[in-house]
């Protein structure tokens, strides 16, 4: 591969590897004051810990010799000496940091869902066990060559799209993050517009890198096919996006009377969830469709949480795990050349079906369990008289804002 093509790859990998910090602020301003810290801790922690089992053993477990394997060997090539004494290893170990960020986010993004109330020991636990028994598994099947990847071949039908993860990433924590929320339970005083972001510029901030790194995520999977839809894809990540924020702010309005900036923000990501899966395989009119039903089906299923009980505290179900079935789904009926209302057939939907329906399943099951063994053991939740007081200066002996009283002289 020449120079520049892994110039490329470098950039890319540092643009998904931003997404993770820009999650922090996205998060960090729709918590309280007094649970900033924890917030941005846990996506921090992620970037820490995941990082480092992707390379000690994370990447041979995400590609398997067969499609009915679980994983790849753990220990085939721990810590990866053998590929980086490789001839290609220049090209491979960007792969393989490319890789690790996706892997990061996804856990990452798990973290909303828990807010205000987790311990930072007992999410790191979860963190390194969901890592292993759920994202790296999970891209093995998805990319790696494993039963999604070959769903297709198996079942002489088309194969499954997923080109950035609506499987792999977005469908995959929304349903570890409903999994959570079951094990915590209710923060105190949950109800609607009991907790309220403390800083809507750092969730403006947060989105605003998210998209600026999603660039890395989309256009960036393509690096190693020569760039070919680039194009097409850059666009799509633009429009999808676009059309997103446009529909949330409309539903806002007709819903609650006022479109929000917060509402904004949540918009354009919910956007970037749906197109992700899609991007390659869409035309552009064909993503501004997905965005914008993104966008208003999002903005609506954040409100299930306060129907159905349970407390999703900054939305990963009602955006991720809607946005990213939404996305994945969508191409059953419009992905180009083989979706069902634009030439092709019945397969293409079938696959995408059986691959969303699959992953989802199983990251929610392995995330209770995974969570519940946790709970009780050295349990999960902080105590209520911390979550009154604020999970920083427990957990983690730091508040994010430090107040002096002025002394006015007479």
């Amino acid at each position: 591969m020449d120079a520049g093509s892994i110039a490329f790859g470098v950039v890319a990998t540092a643009l998904v590897l931003f997404m993770t910090p820009g999650l922090a602020f996205f998060y960090g301003g729709l918590v309280r004051s007094k649970s900033v810290i924890s917030m941005m801790m846990m996506s921090f922690g992620a970037i820490g810990l995941v990082g480092t089992l992707w390379i000690l053993y994370g990447f041979s477990m995400a590609a398997v010799d067969s499609p009915f394997a679980f994983s790849g060997n753990p220990f085939s090539d721990f810590g990866l000496a053998a590929l980086a004494a490789g001839e290609s290893a220049n090209t491979d170990l960007v792969g393989v940091a490319y890789g690790s960020t996706f892997a990061i986010i996804t856990v990452a993004l798990i973290s909303g869902a828990i807010a205000d109330r987790a311990k930072f020991g007992a999410w790191m636990l979860f963190a390194g066990a969901f890592a292993t028994l759920g994202y790296f598994p999970i891209a093995a099947w998805v990319w790696g060559g494993g039963w999604v990847y070959s769903l297709g071949d198996l079942l002489g039908l088309p194969a499954v799209i997923d080109y950035a993860g609506g499987t792999a990433v977005h469908i995959n924590a929304g349903a570890a993050a409903l999994a959570l929320t079951l094990v915590l339970g209710k923060r105190i005083g949950f109800t609607k517009g009991a907790h309220k972001p403390h800083n809507v510029p750092f969730v403006i901030l947060g989105a605003s890198v998210l998209w600026f790194g999603w660039f890395g995520f989309n256009v960036g999977a393509e690096w190693l096919n020569g760039l070919g839809n680039a194009g097409l894809i850059t666009l799509n990540t633009i429009g999808a996006t676009a059309a997103s924020i446009c529909a949330w702010l409309l539903v806002e309005k007709f819903k609650d009377g006022k479109p929000t900036s917060v509402g904004a923000a949540s918009g354009a990501v919910a956007g970037l969830v749906a197109i992700t899966p899609a991007c390659a395989n869409l035309t552009p009119g064909w993503a501004l469709l997905l965005g914008a039903l993104a966008g208003a089906l999002c903005a609506l299923a954040v409100e299930l949480k306060f129907k159905l009980g349970f407390d999703d505290s900054l939305d990963v179900v009602g955006i991720h795990l809607v946005g990213g079935l939404l996305g994945t789904v969508y191409l059953g009926f419009f992905a180009t050349g083989t979706g069902l209302l634009v030439g092709g057939g019945i397969g293409q939907l079938t696959v995408q079906l059986i691959a969303a329906i699959g992953v989802m399943v199983y990251a929610f099951v392995v995330a209770l369990l995974i969570g519940l063994a946790i709970e009780k053991t050295m349990g999960f939740r902080v105590k209520d008289e911390d979550e009154i007081a604020g999970v920083d200066l427990v957990v983690h002996g730091e508040e994010a804002y430090e107040y002096e009283l002025e002394r006015v002289s007479s």
